[in-house]
């Protein structure tokens, strides 16, 4: 076993399988607002925190105009698929597997607490992972460093603590990369490899399950 680490784990599209829920919510929510955008165009921003996801899609305007409207709508859409949201093939495996390695584990999630609580239980995870987050925890979400940061607070640790992220989306990498974490990447985002890669991810694998696998592989071995 490499020395220990901690291991910061994205939940939403990465355990569990939500990203194109969480697309479709986003063009109901919308809709409802007056605004109809493409899936295929609110699903590349998936990932994104829904702080910036509003500003990314239409700039400023649109922020101003639905923003928290639209915000707060899309929370009760997603309320909605919550029992159509699973998790992925692997996921508490991987957890599992990362703690009987001997690293730390803290899940950082920049949903609702509400639907963080809901992945916790899908996952039963709760005494695995040493700790937790949502978007209570920080005022910006990602690209941003800060979950990432506050993640690595909750268990004590400075912002240079050895760690690694593991996340599904060029966001997630993003977020990693400004964090000074390197970033394994499952592909359940539906990103491109050559997005994830260029983006900086270290390592690509088709499911949590693909990364258990592999995990002797990589730096969380």
């Amino acid at each position: 076993m490499t020395k220990s680490l901690i291991a910061v784990l994205d939940v939403d599209g990465t355990l569990i399988d939500s990203n194109y829920h969480h697309a479709l919510a986003w063009y109901r929510a919308l809709r409802s607002v007056g605004e109809t955008w493409p899936v295929w165009q609110l699903h590349r921003l998936i990932g994104m925190g829904g702080d910036q996801l509003v500003t990314a899609l239409g700039g400023e305007d649109l922020e101003r105009r639905v923003g928290d409207r639209a915000r707060e709508q899309q929370g009760r859409e997603a309320d909605a698929l919550l029992d159509e949201m699973a998790p992925l093939p692997g996921a508490r495996d991987l957890l599992l597997a990362i703690k009987e390695r001997g690293h730390r584990l803290v899940l950082a999630s920049s949903g609702k607490e509400r639907h963080v609580d809901a992945f916790l239980d899908k996952l039963d995870a709760r005494d695995i992972a040493d700790d937790w987050t949502s978007s209570a925890d920080v005022e910006a979400s990602k690209p941003a460093p800060d979950l990432l940061h506050v993640a690595l607070k909750k268990l004590g640790a400075p912002p240079d603590a050895a760690s690694v992220m593991v996340g599904d989306s060029v966001w997630d990498v993003e977020a990693a990369k400004r964090a000074g974490m390197p970033a394994i990447v499952v592909r359940s985002g539906g990103f491109g490899d050559d997005e994830l890669r260029d983006a900086g991810a270290i390592a690509l694998y088709d499911t949590p399950r693909d990364l258990v696998k592999a995990l002797d592989d990589t730096p969380l071995a």
